[in-house]
C-alpha cells in the first residue's frame, strides 16, 4: 500500500497512520489542505475490506473536505479521519479516547467531528484527550440536521433547476439510506409533499419509513432502477458507478452522501444523459455549517440561514456548467479552486 502513488492521494499536505494496540484502534487521519485554516472534516468508523481500501476513502474525504469548507466559506482546510472496524461491535469509549490522543498529536492541524460509524458520545470520549473536536455532546451539537436541512433545500433548488418545479409536491424520491441524515432528509420531503421510495440495510429503519412517510420500499440493488424523479444517495460513497450509473432513471441526483461518483467520468455520463448531478460536497456541507455555528451563544437561525444558502451555491454552480460547457461536478471543482488559489498566492 504506497500513499503517494494512490489513484486518490492530491497532493495531500499530511497523512499519518494511528496504532493502539491496547484499545484496537487502527485509523488515519488525512490532511489535504490547510490553506484555509486548520483541516477540519469528520472521522468515520468502517469495517473497510483492506487497508487499501480505508486510505483510498481518506483521501477522497480529505480532499471534498477542502473544496466543501471553500464553498462554504468557511475559514478551515480539508482533513478526514477513518477508523477500520465495526463501529457496533468493535468500538469503545477506550477506542475513542485513543483516537483523541492520535488527533491531538497533530497539534491543531486538523479537527474532527463525527461522521458515519461516530456519534456526539464519541465526540465526546475523544475530547476528554484533545481540544481539536467538535460537535461533542453536552458541548457543541449534533450537526447532523444541518446536513439534512442543507440536503432538502438542494434538493429543491436542483428539481427548480432541472424540472422547473416551485415545490415538491409530487416530486418522487428515491432515498437511499435511512440513518440520522437520510432519516430526517426524507422526512422533510415527505412534509413538502413529495412522493418516496426507500431502502436501507436496517430493516427497522424501512418499516419507520413505510408507516411514517408513507413510503414504498424496494431492495438494496432495485433503488437504481425505481421510477422517481430524483435519485436521493445518503449512504455510503461510489454508487453512482459503471454498474448503476445507467440504470438510473432520475432526472436530478442529489443527496447527503460523500464520493457519489466512483470516478469523475461518472459525472460526465450523468451529464451526457441530461441528468442534472448535484455536487455532494456542496449539498451536504449543512453539517459543517451547523458544527462552525457551534458554541455557547448558538444562534439556530442564523446556522440554518447560513445552511440554506447551498441552494444559491448549487444555483450558481449549475449557471456556471452551463457557461463553461462542462459537467456540474467540474464547475464545483473550478469554483473551489477559485476560492483557494488567491489565498495560496497571496502566501507566496
Amino acid at each position: 500500500m504506497s500513499v503517494f502513488s494512490s489513484e486518490s492521494f492530491d497532493d495531500h499536505e499530511h497523512v499519518a497512520f494511528g496504532c493502539d494496540a491496547e484499545t484496537g484502534l487502527r485509523a488515519i487521519i488525512a490532511v489535504h489542505s490547510t490553506v484555509l485554516g486548520p483541516a477540519l472534516g469528520g472521522c468515520r468508523m468502517w469495517a473497510y475490506a483492506s487497508d487499501a481500501e480505508a486510505l483510498t476513502d481518506v483521501l477522497r474525504l480529505s480532499r471534498g473536505m477542502s473544496f466543501k469548507n471553500a464553498l462554504a466559506d468557511l475559514p478551515w482546510g480539508g482533513g478526514k479521519s477513518v477508523l477500520i472496524g465495526n463501529a457496533k461491535t468493535d468500538k469503545t469509549p477506550a477506542m475513542m479516547r485513543a483516537m483523541g490522543r492520535f488527533v491531538d498529536s497533530l497539534g491543531g492541524r486538523y479537527i474532527t467531528a463525527e461522521d458515519v460509524g461516530t456519534s456526539p458520545d464519541d465526540m465526546f470520549e475523544m475530547a476528554k484527550e484533545t481540544k481539536h473536536v467538535r460537535g461533542v455532546k453536552g458541548v457543541g451539537f449534533d450537526p447532523s440536521p444541518g446536513t439534512a436541512y442543507g440536503v432538502f433545500k438542494g434538493i429543491e433548488a436542483s428539481v427548480r433547476e432541472r424540472l422547473g418545479a416551485a415545490d415538491l409536491k409530487g416530486i418522487r424520491v428515491a432515498v437511499q439510506g435511512l440513518g440520522h441524515v437520510g432519516y430526517d432528509v426524507a422526512r422533510q420531503l415527505h412534509a413538502a409533499g413529495a412522493e418516496l421510495t426507500v431502502t436501507d440495510i436496517d430493516s427497522a429503519a424501512v418499516q419507520k419509513a413505510e408507516a411514517e412517510l408513507n413510503a414504498t420500499a424496494v431492495g438494496l440493488d432495485a433503488i437504481y432502477d425505481a421510477d422517481v424523479d430524483v435519485y436521493t444517495p445518503c449512504a455510503l460513497g461510489a454508487t453512482i458507478n459503471d454498474a448503476t450509473v445507467d440504470r438510473i432513471k432520475a432526472s436530478v441526483v442529489a443527496g447527503a452522501a460523500n464520493n457519489q461518483l466512483a470516478e469523475d467520468r461518472h459525472g460526465d455520463r450523468l451529464a451526457e444523459r441530461g441528468i442534472l448531478y448535484a455536487p455532494d460536497y456542496v449539498i451536504n456541507a449543512g453539517g459543517v455549517i451547523h458544527i462552525y455555528h457551534e458554541g455557547p451563544n448558538f444562534d439556530r437561525k442564523a446556522a440554518f440561514d447560513h445552511i440554506g444558502g447551498i441552494a444559491n451555491t448549487l444555483t450558481r454552480i449549475f449557471a456556471r456548467a452551463k457557461r463553461d460547457g462542462v459537467a456540474t461536478h467540474i464547475a464545483a471543482d473550478r469554483q473551489a479552486q477559485d476560492r483557494l488559489r488567491p489565498v495560496a498566492h497571496a502566501a507566496e
